[in-house]
């Protein structure tokens, strides 16, 4: 079973917020929980995401959000390769923007090398913490997909998403495309009849999240 953790950014991700539905609704999904919310040390948050992953196993996926972001690029500079499957960033924060907050240490300069693992960057047009043009030289920069969703914020529980079904269907072709990988591995580059997507509908059934009502 494919096991994701939630990576929020500063201050955690509140009740209304699209992880936290996300969480409460896919039994799959795990939040990381760091010490310190506010004034942290990136180093810090790097050793609890290993520390995490080391219970979840090779096939974990990554939901970050803001400076969630900026932590999986930092643990991705010493990680060893297969230890994650794909990264959902969404509204990556840029640390060395004046919009950055003060007092975290650590986050700046944010790594600019490709990811060992597939990932799509999620940008809104008017987010205050990260300009569009430096959210996809960051997605260039990790060789990931660039998805712009227009203005939308910081893409948090201010943006008013609720379940954000879009984003999910975003997680979701991250899990689809590795299994289609495995599938055709199997038969050897060999497709059977009948769609990948179709062959594994009955095993994402469970982690679909619902609109809201």
């Amino acid at each position: 079973m494919t096991r994701t953790l939630i990576l929020p950014g500063f201050h955690n991700s509140d009740s209304d917020h699209w992880q936290s539905r996300w969480e409460a609704r896919d039994e799959t999904m795990e939040r990381v929980i760091q010490d310190n919310w506010k004034t942290p040390h990136c180093a810090e948050w790097v050793a609890r995401l290993d520390q995490a992953l080391e219970r979840t196993g090779p096939k974990t996926l990554l939901v970050a959000h803001s400076a969630g972001c900026v932590l999986v690029a930092h643990w991705a500079v010493g990680c060893s390769r297969g230890r994650v499957r794909g990264a959902l960033l969404v509204a990556p924060s840029d640390p060395e923007a004046p919009s950055f907050p003060s007092g975290p240490t650590g986050f700046a300069p944010i790594p600019l090398r490709r990811l060992p693992f597939r990932s799509v960057v999620v940008a809104s047009s008017n987010d205050p913490y990260v300009t569009v043009s430096r959210a996809q030289a960051f997605a260039t920069a990790w060789g990931s997909e660039f998805v712009m969703i227009g203005e939308a914020g910081h893409i948090n529980s201010a943006s008013g998403l609720g379940d954000w079904p879009e984003g999910f269907s975003l997680l979701r072709s991250l899990r689809e495309r590795r299994r289609q990988v495995r599938y055709r591995d199997q038969y050897k580059g060999t497709l059977v009849r009948g769609s990948p997507e179709h062959y594994f509908a009955k095993q994402d059934v469970q982690n679909t999240v619902p609109r809201s009502s």
